[in-house]
Protein backbone atom coordinates (compact mmCIF):
# COMPACT_ATOMS: atom_id res chain seq x y z
CA UNK A 1 0.00 0.00 0.00
CA UNK A 2 1.19 3.49 -0.78
CA UNK A 3 2.03 6.07 1.84
CA UNK A 4 1.04 9.70 2.23
CA UNK A 5 3.71 11.69 4.06
CA UNK A 6 2.50 14.95 5.54
CA UNK A 7 5.42 17.16 6.53
CA UNK A 8 4.61 20.35 8.41
CA UNK A 9 6.24 23.00 10.56
CA UNK A 10 6.77 26.75 10.54
CA UNK A 11 8.18 28.59 7.53
CA UNK A 12 11.93 28.10 7.27
CA UNK A 13 12.13 24.88 9.29
CA UNK A 14 13.12 22.72 6.31
CA UNK A 15 9.85 21.17 5.10
CA UNK A 16 10.77 21.47 1.42
CA UNK A 17 14.30 20.16 1.85
CA UNK A 18 13.26 17.15 3.91
CA UNK A 19 10.25 16.41 1.69
CA UNK A 20 12.38 16.42 -1.44
CA UNK A 21 14.89 14.00 0.12
CA UNK A 22 12.10 11.63 1.17
CA UNK A 23 10.63 11.75 -2.34
CA UNK A 24 14.02 11.10 -3.92
CA UNK A 25 14.45 8.00 -1.75
CA UNK A 26 11.18 6.38 -2.78
CA UNK A 27 10.86 4.09 -5.79
CA UNK A 28 7.73 5.81 -7.11
CA UNK A 29 6.92 9.16 -5.54
CA UNK A 30 5.38 12.59 -6.00
CA UNK A 31 6.36 15.74 -4.13
CA UNK A 32 3.52 18.22 -3.64
CA UNK A 33 4.46 21.59 -2.20
CA UNK A 34 1.47 23.32 -0.62
CA UNK A 35 3.04 26.72 -1.31
CA UNK A 36 3.18 25.98 -5.03
CA UNK A 37 -0.48 24.95 -5.10
CA UNK A 38 -1.42 28.07 -3.13
CA UNK A 39 0.39 30.28 -5.65
CA UNK A 40 -1.56 28.83 -8.60
CA UNK A 41 -4.13 31.53 -7.87
CA UNK A 42 -3.11 34.79 -9.52
CA UNK A 43 -6.20 36.97 -9.86
CA UNK A 44 -7.69 37.41 -6.41
CA UNK A 45 -4.54 36.17 -4.64
CA UNK A 46 -4.36 36.94 -0.92
CA UNK A 47 -1.63 35.88 1.51
CA UNK A 48 -2.61 32.79 3.53
CA UNK A 49 -2.68 34.72 6.81
CA UNK A 50 -5.08 37.36 5.43
CA UNK A 51 -8.85 37.30 5.66
CA UNK A 52 -10.47 36.13 2.43
CA UNK A 53 -7.57 33.81 1.55
CA UNK A 54 -8.04 30.74 -0.62
CA UNK A 55 -6.79 28.06 1.80
CA UNK A 56 -9.97 26.00 1.39
CA UNK A 57 -9.29 25.84 -2.33
CA UNK A 58 -5.65 24.83 -1.72
CA UNK A 59 -6.73 21.88 0.42
CA UNK A 60 -9.43 20.83 -2.06
CA UNK A 61 -6.88 20.81 -4.90
CA UNK A 62 -4.27 19.06 -2.73
CA UNK A 63 -6.63 16.31 -1.57
CA UNK A 64 -7.88 15.57 -5.07
CA UNK A 65 -4.34 15.57 -6.50
CA UNK A 66 -3.01 13.34 -3.72
CA UNK A 67 -5.87 10.86 -4.28
CA UNK A 68 -5.05 10.55 -7.98
CA UNK A 69 -1.36 9.87 -7.35
CA UNK A 70 -2.01 7.39 -4.54
CA UNK A 71 -4.54 5.54 -6.72
CA UNK A 72 -1.88 5.32 -9.45
CA UNK A 73 0.59 3.67 -7.07
CA UNK A 74 2.76 6.61 -6.01
CA UNK A 75 3.85 7.53 -2.52
CA UNK A 76 2.98 11.19 -1.98
CA UNK A 77 4.99 13.64 0.08
CA UNK A 78 2.94 16.75 0.85
CA UNK A 79 4.31 19.68 2.79
CA UNK A 80 2.53 22.75 4.03
CA UNK A 81 1.51 24.39 7.27
CA UNK A 82 -1.04 21.96 8.72
CA UNK A 83 -3.17 22.68 11.77
CA UNK A 84 -5.10 20.00 13.71
CA UNK A 85 -8.31 20.63 11.74
CA UNK A 86 -6.42 20.22 8.45
CA UNK A 87 -4.93 16.99 9.78
CA UNK A 88 -8.40 15.61 10.58
CA UNK A 89 -9.46 16.43 7.03
CA UNK A 90 -6.51 14.43 5.65
CA UNK A 91 -7.26 11.52 7.98
CA UNK A 92 -10.90 11.46 6.84
CA UNK A 93 -10.01 11.61 3.16
CA UNK A 94 -7.24 9.01 3.24
CA UNK A 95 -8.57 6.34 5.60
CA UNK A 96 -7.61 3.57 3.19
CA UNK A 97 -3.97 4.66 2.90
CA UNK A 98 -0.91 4.69 5.10
CA UNK A 99 -0.25 8.13 6.57
CA UNK A 100 2.89 9.43 8.22
CA UNK A 101 2.64 12.84 9.89
CA UNK A 102 5.70 14.82 10.98
CA UNK A 103 5.91 18.23 12.65
CA UNK A 104 9.41 19.64 12.14
CA UNK A 105 10.44 22.11 14.83
CA UNK A 106 13.55 24.03 15.86
CA UNK A 107 14.16 26.96 18.20
CA UNK A 108 13.48 30.55 17.12
CA UNK A 109 17.12 31.51 16.55
CA UNK A 110 17.73 28.51 14.30
CA UNK A 111 14.51 29.24 12.43
CA UNK A 112 15.49 32.86 11.74
CA UNK A 113 18.98 31.79 10.66
CA UNK A 114 17.56 29.24 8.21
CA UNK A 115 15.03 31.75 6.91
CA UNK A 116 17.80 34.29 6.26
CA UNK A 117 19.52 31.75 4.01
CA UNK A 118 16.49 31.53 1.72
CA UNK A 119 16.16 33.76 -1.37
CA UNK A 120 15.03 37.25 -0.33
CA UNK A 121 11.61 36.90 -1.94
CA UNK A 122 10.99 33.67 0.02
CA UNK A 123 12.01 34.97 3.45
CA UNK A 124 9.30 35.23 6.09
CA UNK A 125 11.46 36.97 8.73
CA UNK A 126 9.53 37.58 11.98
CA UNK A 127 6.51 35.72 10.58
CA UNK A 128 8.55 32.52 11.13
CA UNK A 129 8.46 33.15 14.86
CA UNK A 130 4.70 33.78 14.81
CA UNK A 131 4.22 30.46 13.02
CA UNK A 132 6.55 28.70 15.47
CA UNK A 133 4.44 29.94 18.39
CA UNK A 134 1.27 28.81 16.58
CA UNK A 135 2.70 25.32 16.20
CA UNK A 136 3.54 25.19 19.90
CA UNK A 137 -0.04 26.22 20.77
CA UNK A 138 -1.53 23.43 18.64
CA UNK A 139 -0.36 20.87 21.20
CA UNK A 140 0.31 18.11 18.69
CA UNK A 141 0.96 14.70 20.17
CA UNK A 142 4.69 14.77 20.99
CA UNK A 143 5.26 11.56 19.04
CA UNK A 144 4.73 13.49 15.79
CA UNK A 145 7.20 16.25 16.68
CA UNK A 146 10.77 16.02 15.42
CA UNK A 147 13.23 18.63 16.67
CA UNK A 148 15.78 18.48 13.92
CA UNK A 149 17.98 21.40 14.98
CA UNK A 150 21.06 19.22 15.51
CA UNK A 151 20.26 16.62 12.86
CA UNK A 152 21.60 16.41 9.33
CA UNK A 153 19.14 16.26 6.46
CA UNK A 154 20.02 12.59 5.98
CA UNK A 155 19.51 11.78 9.67
CA UNK A 156 16.17 13.59 9.71
CA UNK A 157 14.96 11.61 6.69
CA UNK A 158 16.22 8.34 8.20
CA UNK A 159 14.28 9.00 11.43
CA UNK A 160 11.09 9.84 9.54
CA UNK A 161 11.39 6.74 7.36
CA UNK A 162 12.28 4.32 10.13
CA UNK A 163 10.32 5.37 13.21
CA UNK A 164 6.77 4.12 13.63
CA UNK A 165 5.84 7.00 15.95
CA UNK A 166 4.94 9.15 12.92
CA UNK A 167 2.33 6.70 11.66
CA UNK A 168 -1.22 7.94 11.98
CA UNK A 169 -2.57 4.79 10.43
CA UNK A 170 -1.54 1.99 8.16
CA UNK A 171 1.80 0.31 7.62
Amino acid sequence: MNTLYIITGPAGVGKSTISKKIAEGRKKSVLLEGDEIYHHVVGGYKSPWMEGNHLDLLFKVAINTIKIYLEEGYDVIFNYIINPDNLKMFEENFREYNIKFVVLLVDGDTLLKRDSQRPEDCQMKERCLVLLENFKKHNYDSKYILNEKDLSIEDTVKIIESEDRFIIKGE
